[in-house]
């Protein structure tokens, strides 16, 4: 892929309707405010004011009375409860919310997450074995479960009562359980359906501390429910929620205290990370918290995330937050080797391929994903990769908005044991003497699909500006838009003809450029991740797309530039 072959597409300018219904709003606030659909002024405040929808009270959930009904007999009669979560840092959270509130009301509660190598993707039989062993009589399930049909029979058939909490899409069928709590499954009237596990979490915790206070519960009193929202802030931005209604009101207060951090944990590790924690924002958890949370799921056992964010000790918090970070840096060494790798195989028969696909026995099961995401950025294509086992594959998917992968994956269901996922990303679990069919399957539905369409990534700005015209009180305006993140993106502009008074390379191994550019009337500096190839081939006069920002080094403040796209000027 050429390195200046993105489109750039600048939003159209405000209609005259909306110039008259936000006038009361600055440039460019104004445009961006329009840009994300918010054309009159009680919609735009709504917006920047972060308010829930109407109805977001937790009981209009479907199956929240049912759900708290089981857990107040529960905490009543001192059963076993168990909170079963997933390894990624949305059920970790969740996990550790939920014990954390029942252990408050004086709940018999532990936490169960499985083990990714050993046990995959949500609930297994062998887990409700153990759990039956530990006399569990209630199971939560946060962020997994709703279509684990079988698992739910067997609990049942084991004795045991299962409530499920899961924001992924159901199936046509429900598990039979107690209660079935999903703003995704059928008449849930619900209003935001995006909320992230954790999120659901929390609802669940909410309605069940108010019972309790009705009941007339000490403990329910004692819980300060903003103790809870750091969490969800983490496992929201981390799990690539929308950043858009209920989820913005959550992460806005989550991120309040994450900045005033009470958790041993989450100090420990924001400490580890080199942040300040009066400045820690969404895309802070989303590029340096979440993926130490995520890092001990992909390598080991996620109980390390779970202990860290439950632990009380100073010390244990220190010293797993230092494993987590050290994790982590393992996890970007290894992608970084599978990545390089996959691309060889991938592009090995045919380097213009359409549809990329790499399986070997050596890639890690549980960082193939991220390998996958950064072919199909680097290459703008849907691309596979897979660990393969003795008997079975196991492939992780990324796409493009061109190509519905899971609806590709269907067209295949024949071949495979199982498989799910959406538009942008899927997984699927295949015998290995079906693969090369279902390689050449894949490839031909991409090739119907894609061969007569122009493969670029589009990139979206806000405005075109004069770096002139960029002036230190635009941040003020920009501030009121967080947070930021995915489904709510950072303000982006565009430059043009910016004379390039100096650059050079940054970073250890070389692969961020660092520019100093002018319009002839005011100099900035930029930061240009990931895009040090410009740097030997550097035009005099370039374009650039890039957010603005603020910059904290060594002590010392600065505005820069945050580039997303080059492209020398006169190109398009």
């Amino acid at each position: 892929m050429d390195k200046s072959s993105k489109k750039w597409q600048i939003a159209p300018g405000l209609t005259p309707e909306a110039e008259k219904t936000l006038a009361n709003f600055q440039q460019p606030l104004r445009q961006i405010l329009f840009n994300r659909g918010y054309s009159t002024e009680s919609s735009a405040l709504n917006y920047l004011a972060a308010a829930p929808p109407p109805g977001s009270e937790p009981n209009n959930l479907l199956g929240m009375g049912e759900a708290v009904s089981r857990l107040t007999s529960a905490i009543t009669h001192q059963e076993k409860i168990a909170i079963y979560g997933d390894y990624d840092a949305d059920g970790v959270t969740a996990t550790a919310l939920m014990v954390q509130v029942l252990t408050a009301l004086g709940a018999n509660v532990e936490g169960y997450i499985p083990n990714r190598f050993d046990e995959g993707y949500g609930l297994n039989n062998e887990a409700l074995d153990y759990l039956k062993e530990r006399r569990v009589n209630l199971i939560i399930t946060v962020d997994c479960g709703v279509r684990s049909l079988e698992e739910a029979n067997h609990a049942k058939n084991l004795g045991m009562d299962l409530v499920i909490t899961d924001h992924h899409h159901p199936s046509d069928e429900l598990p039979q359980v107690i209660s079935v709590i999903n703003p995704k499954q059928n008449d849930d009237p619900y209003p935001d359906k995006n909320l992230a596990g954790v999120g659901l979490a929390y609802k669940l915790a909410l309605a069940l501390i108010d019972s309790e206070q009705k009941r007339g519960s000490f403990q329910a009193d004692a819980i300060d429910k903003l103790d809870l929202l750091d969490l969800v802030a983490l496992g929201t931005v981390a799990d690539l929620a929308p950043l858009i209604q209920e989820n913005r009101n959550l992460v806005r207060a989550g991120l309040n205290a994450i900045r005033n951090p009470r958790r041993q944990g989450l100090q420990a590790l924001i400490g580890v990370c080199g942040l300040v924690p009066r400045r820690v924002k969404a895309s802070d958890i989303g590029f340096v918290l979440g993926p130490r949370l995520n890092a001990a799921g992909r390598l080991d056992s996620a109980l390390a995330a779970y202990e860290l964010l439950t632990t009380q000790d100073i010390n244990e918090a220190g010293r797993l937050a230092q494993q987590l970070d050290n994790q982590n840096r393992e996890r970007q060494k290894i992608t970084r080797e599978i990545q390089s790798r996959a691309e060889q195989i991938a592009l090995s028969e045919d380097p213009d391929t359409l549809l990329l696909f790499a399986a070997d026995p050596d890639f890690n099961p549980g960082v193939v994903g991220l390998a996958a995401s950064r072919l199909n950025e680097r290459y703008y294509r849907p691309a596979i990769v897979a660990h393969q086992g003795e008997e079975f594959t196991r492939g992780s998917c990324r796409s493009i908005p061109e190509f519905h992968i899971t609806n590709a994956l269907d067209e295949c269901e024949d071949l495979m044991e199982r498989h799910g996922g959406h538009a942008a990303a899927a997984g699927f679990t295949i015998q290995n003497k079906n693969l090369p069919e279902l390689i050449a399957r894949l490839r031909q539905i991409a090739n119907e699909q894609l061969s007569d369409k122009d493969l670029r990534k589009v990139m979206h700005a806000d405005l075109e500006i004069q770096l002139s015209d960029l002036v230190p009180e635009i941040l003020e305006q920009l501030e009121i838009l967080q947070p930021t993140g995915y489904g709510n993106p950072q303000a982006m502009f565009v430059s043009r003809e910016l004379k390039v008074v100096d650059h050079r390379v940054v970073g250890r191994d070389g692969t961020h450029l660092k520019l100093t550019v002018s319009d002839g009337w005011v100099t900035y500096d930029a930061i240009a991740f990931g895009q040090g190839q410009w740097h030997t081939e550097m035009p005099l006069f370039i374009d650039l797309m890039y957010t603005f920002e603020k910059n904290e080094f060594n002590g010392k403040e600065n505005l820069q530039l945050n580039v997303k796209d080059i492209k020398p000027s006169n190109s398009d």
